[in-house]
Formats: C-alpha cells, sequence, structure tokens
C-alpha cells in the first residue's frame, strides 16, 4: 500500500484523470523554464495560417486583377496605357486622322505623331491642344502634356548610286 494521502472521493473519471496529467506536466515544464503556448496565441496564429470563406491573396486570381496589379506595383500604368494607344488610335481620334497620322513614340508626357504629308502634319500642329485633352480623357489626366507632329521626310542625297563627293543635292545630280 502507497503511502500517500487517499482520496475520499468517487474514484476519478477518465476526463478528470487527463487534466490532472496534463496540470502535472505544465508543471513540470515550467518548473524547467519551457513556456507553454498560450491559447489564445495559438488561436490567432491559426486564423491567419487558414483561410476562410471569404476571398484572399493565395486564392487563384482573375487575370485582369493580376495584370492591374502588377503594372500598379510597378508604376507601369502610364507605359500601359500609351501602349494601348496604338490599338485604338482610330477610335480616339478618329478615322479621318487617324487615315493620316500615326503615334510614333512616347517619352516624359510627349507623344511624338507622325503625319503622311506636310499639310496633314501642319493640321495637326494646330489641333495639338485639343489632340492632347482628347488623349488625357482617354486615358487617364496628365498622361499626354504635349504632342509633337513629324512631317514627311524628303529623301536623303548624300548617299547612294547618284551621289557625288561634294554635290549639293538632288539640282546637280541629274544636270
Amino acid at each position: 500500500e502507497p503511502a500517500g494521502p487517499r482520496s475520499t472521493g468517487p474514484p476519478k473519471s477518465g476526463i478528470d484523470l487527463a487534466k490532472s496529467a496534463l496540470a502535472a506536466v505544465r508543471a513540470a515544464a515550467a518548473k524547467r523554464g519551457v513556456a507553454t503556448p498560450d491559447r489564445r496565441s495559438a488561436r490567432r496564429t491559426a486564423a491567419v495560417t487558414r483561410s476562410g470563406s471569404g476571398p484572399d491573396d493565395r486564392d487563384p486570381q482573375p487575370v485582369g486583377r493580376a495584370i492591374e496589379r502588377l503594372l500598379a506595383d510597378r508604376g507601369w500604368q502610364a507605359d500601359a496605357a500609351i501602349g494601348g494607344v496604338t490599338g485604338r488610335w482610330e477610335e480616339i481620334v478618329g478615322a479621318e486622322l487617324a487615315a493620316h497620322c500615326r503615334p510614333d513614340s512616347y517619352t516624359d508626357g510627349e507623344l511624338v505623331v507622325a503625319a503622311d504629308s506636310t499639310a496633314w502634319a501642319t493640321q495637326l500642329r494646330y489641333l495639338a491642344p485639343q489632340l492632347v485633352r482628347t488623349l488625357n480623357a482617354a486615358l487617364g489626366h496628365g498622361t499626354v502634356t504635349a504632342v509633337v507632329v513629324k512631317g514627311p521626310s524628303a529623301p536623303s542625297w548624300r548617299r547612294g548610286m547618284r551621289s557625288a563627293p561634294g554635290s549639293r543635292g538632288p539640282r546637280d545630280t541629274y544636270g
């Protein structure tokens, strides 16, 4: 017979035995200096690592939303908007104007437009402020600050079969 105090109450059930064993283990861990996990922090951690019924960043995303987030993260919104101008040029500026000019390049808010004749280049220079307003309405305010118009370039007579050293241009090549 063990020499300890005897309990005088009813015999302990399985749950009571498990609780007392857990209390004994926790007391031994505390004596050794090992921290036991707090129930509330364990629940908080589990809530962070588990997904709920609502959408979160780990769920599959629609391609459009993923591309928008990539453009925003990298700061490419203006570049993507200008890239869309070439595909929608006729829709933005109108069919008649689009038939005689096309966007050539874009740098720091300045859109360079190439015209197919000097007459259309002159017309576009007059329409440049209106074109800036139209483009900003379609692409977002401040995307285009200026429109620079290039006319058609004349052929170079400096090199080729009909050039001669010291010649001054086309009037000297056929003479």
